[in-house]
């Protein structure tokens, strides 16, 4: 049965009529908790059932609050994943039903707050196992680590945020199938991550927060296969030649150099995130770095004052630079990205609409513009209006009032907002603490794409509820402080006091 429906969130099989069969029969299925109780009762189990179908049920069952511990055991024969994060009442009750599924492969306990060390034995030794996930399980510790390494079929593991220690990550390098290991906020040491060296799979690697230093980075060449790293809030400052690496996450460290060490072939980074992270030789960082191959970079908080290194950056897709010390002078350089910008993040930068003159025509591919917390006002309307493709743009915390004054004396008055127009795929606008006014919002009740629409201001009042009443597609409204996740204009929402 092919998958191709998909239907609150549960995507189910099949071709026309029997796709929508099938999803007739979940929907009574988990109608409520007597019709659960009516094929329970029967015996009827879903051994045969297919396991992307019980995968299905499992999960409406468990949205709508219909499962129960000893109800997963009718799915023991068909479920293969099984997803309960954030579910407080997953207990060891619960595991010791999902210990006996004969073909699970995928089991994700995200802060479930009440797994501890003893529920983790119902599931050790389970030879389909192939990926777990226990982050912030916070009662995890050592102890539970006994008791993971006796899957030996895992393949992917997470542990991030846990009560894990040094020497419990230490008992890990028994898991040779291994190719993804998250540490993330676990107290990983050096000796903890050289005795993971006998993990050659591994090909993703997170230890960000971790007490990892040089010393410990330079053991990274022991993974051959290694293409994500994060090591995010750390103090590695240099990092070795490591050329299967394609994303890197160094946000919130002191970065001396990237990949050290006297080598001429660059590596073709795809992803670069240095987010609040001070880099001491900008230039000399990305000469590391494989400049046609760089789609996605993350400077935000840097304290980097030159942008030079933008020049040969050509294929970047996601640029954020919040909060960084880019002015209109040099946000030429970023205009020379091009056509293949599609998201570009200048929040909380010292920007005017002189700067955002210099994008106009020039990125016309970009999907997702934010200059909230910019010193914008309603003359970069107009240029804004000139990147056809744009799909969600942020204004918020700016100077734009909703008009321009023109004319001899400038005695006449345009509705600036009137340039957005033009933006025929805008879906999502913020326009949250401005200066806008009743009498100026009328121009965008023609964005009949929008979804969503933010315009939490003193100054606006029921007036504007009624001018963008035509918004058929609109689904969430930030109003006055006030946010409606639907909207039925026929009863306006409150105004906030």
């Amino acid at each position: 049965m092919a998958m191709a429906k998909e239907s609150g969130g549960v995507v189910i099989g099949g071709g026309g009529g029997g796709g929508r069969l099938v999803e007739m029969c979940i929907a009574a299925a988990s109608a409520s908790a007597e019709s659960v109780e009516r094929w329970r009762r029967q015996r009827r189990t879903l051994d045969r059932l297919p396991s992307h179908l019980a995968d299905a049920l499992l999960r409406r069952l468990l949205r709508r609050r219909l499962l129960y511990p000893s109800l997963l055991e009718v799915f023991q024969y068909s479920v293969e994943e099984v997803d309960l994060k954030g579910e407080n009442s997953v207990d060891a009750e619960w595991l010791a039903y999902l210990g006996s599924f004969r073909y699970l492969r995928t089991l994700k306990l995200v802060h479930c707050r009440s797994i501890n060390n003893s529920s983790i034995w119902p599931i050790s030794g389970m030879s389909t196992l192939k990926e777990l996930d226990l982050s912030r399980c916070s009662k995890i510790t050592d102890a539970a680590i006994r008791n993971v390494i006796s899957i030996e079929s895992l393949e992917k593991l997470y542990l991030a945020e846990t009560k894990v220690t040094a020497d419990g990550v230490m008992l890990l390098s028994s898991l040779k199938n291994l190719c993804l290991l998250d540490l993330g906020g676990t107290p990983v040491t050096n000796n903890a991550l050289s005795s993971l060296q006998v993990l050659t799979r591994i090909e993703y690697l997170d230890v960000w927060g971790s007490s990892v230093t040089n010393a410990g980075a330079a053991k990274l060449t022991a993974f051959p296969r290694l293409n994500f790293l994060n090591l995010a809030w750390t103090n590695v400052t240099v990092l070795p030649y490591l050329p299967s690496l394609r994303v890197l996450n160094m946000s919130n460290c002191t970065v001396h150099s990237i990949f050290d060490g006297d080598h001429r072939t660059s590596i073709p980074l795809t992803k670069f995130l240095v987010s609040g992270s001070t880099l001491t030789d900008i230039d000399e960082s990305f000469s590391y770095i494989e400049a046609s191959s760089l789609t996605f970079l993350d400077m935000s908080g840097c304290s980097v004052s030159n942008f030079s290194f933008l020049e040969k950056l050509k294929r970047l897709e996601h640029l954020d630079l919040r909060s960084t010390k880019i002015v209109d002078n040099t946000i030429e350089l970023v205009a020379n990205i091009g056509v293949s910008l599609r998201d570009l993040n200048l929040s909380h930068a010292n920007l005017t609409s002189y700067g955002v003159s210099a994008l106009a025509g020039a990125v016309m591919n970009i999907e997702s513009l934010s200059l909230g917390h910019t010193g914008i006002d309603d003359s970069a309307l107009s240029y804004i209006g000139m990147m056809p493709s744009l799909r969600t743009v942020d204004l918020s915390h700016t100077h734009i009032k909703g008009f321009i004054y023109w004319g001899r004396d400038n005695r006449e008055r345009t509705l600036s907002l009137c340039a957005l127009q033009n933006l025929k795929h805008l879906e999502n606008l913020n326009l949250d603490d401005t200066q806008l006014r009743d009498e100026v919002v009328q121009p965008l009740s023609s964005l009949k794409e929008l979804n969503s629409l933010y315009l939490k201001s003193d100054y606006l009042s029921d007036i504007t509820l009624h001018a963008l009443s035509s918004l058929s597609n609109l689904k969430m409204l930030g109003f006055r402080g006030l946010y409606c996740p639907t909207l039925d204009f026929s009863s306006t929402c409150p105004s906030h006091a």
